[in-house]
């Protein structure tokens, strides 16, 4: 009767090859792996034989960030103080500017000359423009 094999012994296919090549790349994407060190890993796997020579290549890896859910969004504004209070202007910012803007178009169709004073938000949306584009309220990007 033959002795049984030990996992790390087993020998592998293209299909866990490739897995674990994938593993390498999201593993160059995140910044673990310089290019070099991503091609000789991918080398070694190819050339792996069994399951411990795959599990060498990612020993020394940590688990990399999950990937987003395909269809998952990513949100606008961070759960910190800066990404509460960004989205809170926001939202009184656009409320002004929708209000604004029907009030002066209704006047504008009925005939009565007005100055265009929902021009005049332009300045605070640039400014919350600004803020957003340095960072604040930003939330940290993954990859």
């Amino acid at each position: 009767m033959n002795e049984p094999v030990r996992p790390e012994d087993m020998r592998v296919s293209d299909i866990e090859r490739t897995r674990v090549q994938d593993r390498l790349r999201r593993a160059h994407d995140v910044g673990q792996l310089d290019l070099t060190e991503f091609d000789e890993r991918v080398k070694a796997i190819w050339a792996a034989k069994t399951r411990g020579d795959l599990e060498l290549a990612t020993a020394d890896l940590p688990l990399p960030p999950p990937e987003p859910k395909k269809g998952e969004r990513r949100p606008v504004f961070s759960d910190t103080g800066g990404g509460v209070a960004m989205r809170v202007l926001t939202i009184i910012w656009a409320s002004l500017l929708v209000a604004n803007v029907t009030i002066w178009g209704i006047l504008a169709l009925a005939g009565i000359v007005v100055h265009p004073w929902p021009a005049y938000l332009i300045a605070p949306g640039a400014v919350l423009a600004v803020l957003y584009a340095s960072g604040i309220g930003r939330p940290p990007r993954d990859s």
